[in-house]
């Protein structure tokens, strides 16, 4: 496919003799996905760093963004895997901010929900447009088909790794 070799191709060699029966492909794809992972991991650091925007109160505004701006704080909790609880402080901070308002639930009154502001929606908006371009640099190494054939062979991957270690079937290739 590529004669090009990368750092993993280097690391894979080193192991070989010390690891005869290494599968090197499968060694190769698992090393190359946790240095995407940091790599990926490191720009979204830096990005909110730059828009001052902690990683928690990124992620809340995420959260809030999926469900069209607008969730009740259980919802929001049960999104983060948070206990409900523990999601008033992070509002309380973004309220504090600019970046969501409380306003009374359009469904039960007795509820109140929460909503991203516009400065809220930039905030967010503006980290996400950062990390996507480098997700699209990195993934325009690949044609649209690549693409489409390597999401669709990690969904497979995948699917084994959400099932339990001793589960007996596992889906099938075809």
């Amino acid at each position: 496919m590529t004669t090009a070799h990368d750092s993993v191709d280097r690391h894979v060699e080193r192991w070989l003799p010390v690891l005869p029966d290494l599968d090197a492909d499968v060694e190769g794809a698992v090393t190359r996905m946790g240095v995407v992972t940091r790599h990926l991991r490191t720009v979204k650091e830096r990005v909110l760093a730059d828009f001052d925007l902690p990683a928690h109160e990124y992620d809340t505004l995420h959260a809030l963004a999926g469900r069209q701006g607008r969730a009740a704080p259980s919802e929001l909790a049960a999104d983060l895997a948070m206990a409900p609880a523990s999601i008033t402080a992070r509002v309380d901070n973004l309220v504090e901010r600019g970046y969501v308002r409380r306003t009374p639930s359009t469904v039960d009154r007795r509820r109140v929900d929460v909503e991203l502001t516009d400065a809220g929606r930039a905030a967010w908006h503006g980290a996400m447009d950062v990390r996507g371009a480098e997700e699209h640099r990195l993934f325009g190494a690949l044609t649209p088909s690549e693409r489409r054939l390597l999401s669709d062979l990690l969904r497979r991957v995948l699917l084994v790794a959400e099932q339990p270690a001793d589960s007996a079937g596992t889906p099938d290739p075809d």
